[in-house]
């Protein structure tokens, strides 16, 4: 009738720890009776047995070997510790004290040294000894838990450490070893580390009766004072304005310069830092260096206060003499309840405008342009005058050019003549003499490219030679020199007719009137013959010349050029015969005749330019 064959629990677990308990049931859950044997009794029957039926009873096994890094693992020996360091290099501390922690680790019986870390401390702190074996002796001992206590000192290195104290374990673990712990030390601590805990105590001022109930009642409350500093005295000295603030809570006194932008000042905002100022000192021995007397009470006699501060009054503050112009609507107020004062009128402390002086311009000294000269009348690093840019670049590269004569009671001058070339884009002026050879006179650049004023122009308006006054006779007067305008380029002609509207009238007739006799001789010289005729009859009259005897063309051409005062390309016929036979060149000839009659123009003039083709220089 049994129904449950399976044996009972015997294995169970408690607190964590395993063990085995006798089974109450057997085997289909029948009721054991509890031993009635003593344990003791037990034990017996367990060593000893039946020897006649079954032999000598076999003894039980021995108990199996821990290892020392099994039984004793994670097991470690703590104590509180200290060691003496000197400090040669600060005269305030001559030694340190810095506690440590002694580990002894009963595994391998190796020791370690750890200092707790402080912050800010300036010290390696942290594992001051690694873990290791460490050395008794030089027998080669090492050290043993046998040789730790509590009160005894402990040289590792060459350092000796003061063992003051343990914890539970390891007076517990000593204990069962059968070592007498010691009663533990106190810990000593840094001398110095213990003076720099200790509060400072500050120096108690006195700064009249009831400070404390002053400030209570003025806290946050300032008199603002408007004041000027006249620093005029001294060099590159001026009127600084400045903002003294009264403190009411403790009567200091702050002294604020007002910067302005662009004042060329430093900017620093505190000209005299919050303070106290004394008004009136007790009279001190003079043989004491008041400069490294600290100010107190018993050398000041009177200090500053309110009452010292009103509109129009001048202070002197540690040697700086202030004049209070003004003052804000809280200081008003405060003055009005405490001593009764109505009067609150500002100072008028602006500076009048000093009168204009109006500038006297100098006379021109002739050096270079009056715009020129001008500019270090204006200013200390004068700069270039400015220019028309758009003027320079429309008229760039355009040129009028006239021929003109220097008008001189010297008769070597009456034969010179200039090119003056005037300067569209800055309306300036050049003079050049073309080089005469055997002249005597070396020509070239006779005025350099400049501005040229009208005779009568003042210094301080200038007025200088425009296009519209060179006409053909006029006189051009160019710095103590007069020269009369004989001749000008086709290109003259053509721009004061692209541009008529620009210039007066009689400027462009005189031109064309100039030109009309030469446009017309022209015509009458490009009637004839067609060019390509002249150039084939040019080429049989070279060919004729070879045969005759050579003479100086170069010469013969400057002849023409000489008696040509005008410039005109013509002259009389009769003087260009004379000239020819000068020269004794064959007009006779049927081919010179020829051509002497395509170049003349009517009865009296011949186009001796077209003549000189047949004769290269």
């Amino acid at each position: 009738q049994k129904t449950s064959f399976h044996r009972s629990q015997t294995l169970d677990f408690k607190n964590g720890y395993a063990f085995s308990r006798l089974p109450r049931e057997g085997v289909g859950g029948d009721t054991l009776f509890a031993n009635q044997l003593s344990q003791d009794e037990l034990d017996d029957l367990c060593t000893k047995g039946a020897t006649l039926t079954y032999g000598q009873v076999k003894r039980p096994a021995p108990s199996r070997f821990t290892p020392a890094f099994v039984a004793y693992d994670k097991k470690v020996l703590k104590f509180d510790a200290y060691f003496m360091e000197e400090v040669p290099i600060s005269a305030e501390e001559h030694y340190r004290i810095r506690q440590v922690g002694l580990y002894y680790y009963l595994e391998d019986d190796s020791m370690c040294i750890i200092e707790p870390k402080v912050k800010n401390s300036g010290l390696l702190q942290g594992k001051l000894m690694r873990r290791h074996r460490v050395p008794k002796n030089e027998h080669g001992d090492y050290y043993h838990w046998k040789d730790l206590n509590l009160g005894i000192d402990l040289t590792i290195y060459g350092r000796t450490y003061r063992l003051v104290n343990c914890d539970s374990f390891t007076k517990v673990f000593l204990e069962s070893q059968g070592i007498v712990v010691n009663p533990p030390e106190e810990l000593v601590s840094d001398p110095y580390t213990e003076q720099r805990r200790t509060p400072v105590q500050k120096p108690i001022v006195p700064a009249g009766p009831d400070p404390f109930r002053q400030f209570l009642t003025y806290d946050t409350k300032v008199l603002r004072f408007y004041a000027i500093w006249d620093d005029t005295n001294c060099a590159f000295g001026d009127h600084h304005p400045c903002i003294i603030h009264y403190f009411l809570a403790d009567d200091t006194v702050e002294v604020r310069e007002v910067h302005k932008k662009n004042d060329g000042r430093d900017p620093f905002p505190v000209l005299m830092r919050r303070q106290r100022l004394p008004k009136i000192f007790v009279d001190k021995n003079k043989n004491f260096p008041s400069c490294v007397l600290e100010i107190t009470d018993h050398e000041v006699q009177e200090w500053y206060s309110p009452k010292d501060f009103a509109i129009g009054k001048t202070v002197t503050l540690l040697g700086r003499t202030f004049l209070i112009y003004d003052c804000d609507k809280f200081t008003q107020d405060f003055y009005h309840e405490k001593y009764g004062i109505t009067d609150f009128q500002p100072v008028d402390v602006n500076k009048k405008p000093l009168e204009k002086v109006p500038q006297v311009i100098p006379p021109y000294n002739g050096f270079g342009i009056p715009e020129d000269s001008l500019q270090n009348c204006l200013s200390l690093f004068p700069k270039p005058p400015r220019k028309d840019i758009i003027k320079m670049l429309e008229n760039n590269l355009k040129v009028l050019r006239y021929q003109v004569a220097l008008e001189s009671p010297v008769p070597e001058d009456k034969n010179r003549r200039f090119i003056l070339s005037y300067f569209l884009s800055d309306d300036t002026i050049s003079i050049y003499e073309p080089p005469i050879k055997n002249s005597g006179i070396p020509g070239g650049k006779y005025l350099k490219k400049t501005k040229v004023t009208k005779p009568g122009s003042t210094p301080e308006n200038p007025i200088y030679y425009e296009p519209s006054d060179f006409t053909i006779g006029s006189t051009i007067e160019v710095f103590g020199h007069r020269f009369i305008i004989t001749d000008a380029d086709e290109y003259v002609l053509n721009y004061l007719e692209r541009n008529a509207e620009c210039f007066p009238a009689a400027t462009v007739q005189s031109i064309r009137d100039h030109f009309l006799p030469r446009k017309v001789v022209v015509e009458t010289a490009s009637s004839g013959i067609p060019r390509k005729d002249l150039d084939d009859l040019i080429v049989e009259v070279q060919k004729e010349l070879k045969l005759q005897e050579p003479f100086n063309t170069r010469q013969f051409h400057e002849t023409f050029y000489h008696f040509d005062k005008e410039g005109s390309g013509f002259l009389d016929k009769a003087r260009f015969l004379n000239i020819c036979d000068k020269f004794n060149v064959p007009t006779s000839t049927i081919l010179l005749k020829k051509l002497i009659d395509y170049c003349s123009c009517d009865e009296d003039k011949v186009n001796y330019r077209d003549f000189l083709l047949a004769f290269p220089s």
